[in-house]
């Protein structure tokens, strides 16, 4: 680790510093139980917390942390060792729900300053395994549109028909035609209180996207493809490029908005500088799980497990590919692994263009 820049991390807003000190590795059990926290994320002793209200009771003070059930295991430990090791350095009493029922953690204690350290360290410690689950939702352009995906199922004939004989092509491969979409990010919502937080933060983008499109749907053309690797002739994934119709770099302006809206508010984890808009139309997830889904993730396969394609031919025939023009009205919040009657992923918020 470079001393000079040490991993930050982000809880309601406010910026903490890891410091770390060795690592430590866990084994989940049956019980899914861990051990302790790690020695590096705990925080000094005079480190308050702003970020929840504590008040105070008759007995001393109380606070009440929202918390996903998902991850009250990470907060009990391996037969409550966290818990108590938790209580006991903070001198304090920690009551979490039954697994599996959403409700408050609740933290008393007879000192303000100790109750304080308790949520701190609580959240740091939710903040560590939360970056650990499954990405459940993403931020989309829907591609789906009629002329699209006509476009993209003549793409997908002409391949087969024209390159089926080369390595690794097959129809296996090729994008679900409704499901054709750009993505902007992923994040992990773990109840619907956090779906909820989310769509309301999607609402919130509504003013700067109309000031982008001038409060009107942006015409789009899907025209050629690229791949994601240095070399075409061991591909997994091959996507469409979209573009406005007028030049402009509205759609990318757009995207990484959103993106630093929702890291701000802490809902979304930044990966690149830029987000990368790709319309997915052939990835090896799909080979062997055909609900992989390229959504920005790495599917349920590691890299060892795919089987890469030649995509030379298909890139020399159909480098300048059309797949159709539309006018984009909608971003999403988009379900993984989800599917509504159009055949499009179910939305669990949105925000028109105009």
């Amino acid at each position: 680790m470079d001393v000079l820049r040490p991993p930050l991390i982000n809880i309601d807003g406010r910026i903490y510093r890891r410091n770390i000190t060795k690592e430590e590795h866990y084994e989940e059990e049956e019980d899914f139980s861990y051990s302790g926290p790690p020695e590096s994320e705990d925080l000094a002793e005079d480190e308050s917390c702003d970020t929840h209200f504590i008040e105070q009771t008759d007995k001393g003070y109380r606070c009440a942390i929202d918390v996903p059930s998902v991850l009250y295991k990470y907060i009990i430990g391996k037969k409550g060792e966290t818990r108590r090791r938790l209580e006991f350095d903070t001198k304090t009493s920690i009551s979490i729900p039954k697994q599996g029922v959403e409700g408050q953690i609740i933290i008393t204690g007879s000192q303000k300053a100790a109750v304080s350290s308790a949520v701190t360290r609580v959240e740091v410690l939710v903040e560590s395994f939360r970056k650990k689950q499954p990405f459940t939702h993403f931020l989309s352009f829907p591609l789906n549109d009629q002329k699209v995906q006509e476009g993209f199922l003549t793409f997908k004939e002409e391949v087969l028909k024209q390159c089926s004989q080369d390595y690794g092509v097959d129809e296996s491969i090729f994008q679900n035609p409704a499901k054709l979409h750009l993505t902007v990010g992923t994040l992990a919502l773990l109840n619907d209180m956090e779906v909820r937080k989310a769509s309301e933060h999607l609402q919130e983008c509504q003013h700067f996207i109309r000031d982008i499109t001038e409060g009107k749907p942006l015409p789009l053309e899907v025209t050629g493809i690229e791949y994601m690797n240095d070399d075409p002739a061991m591909v997994d994934v091959l996507y469409a490029k979209v573009n406005v119709k007028d030049g402009s770099d509205k759609l990318q302006v757009i995207a990484d908005r959103l993106v630093e809206h929702f890291v701000s508010a802490g809902l979304m984890v930044r990966e690149w500088d830029r987000v990368k808009l790709h319309g997915t139309v052939m990835n090896t997830l799909f080979r062997k799980d055909s609900t992989g889904e390229d959504t920005g993730g790495t599917g349920r396969q590691t890299m060892n497990e795919r089987e890469a394609f030649d995509a030379r031919n298909i890139l020399k025939i159909f480098g300048a590919y059309h797949f159709g023009g539309f006018e984009l009205k909608t971003i999403l919040l988009s379900q993984r692994y989800s599917t509504d009657c159009t055949g499009y992923y179910s939305s669990s918020g949105s925000v028109n263009l105009s």
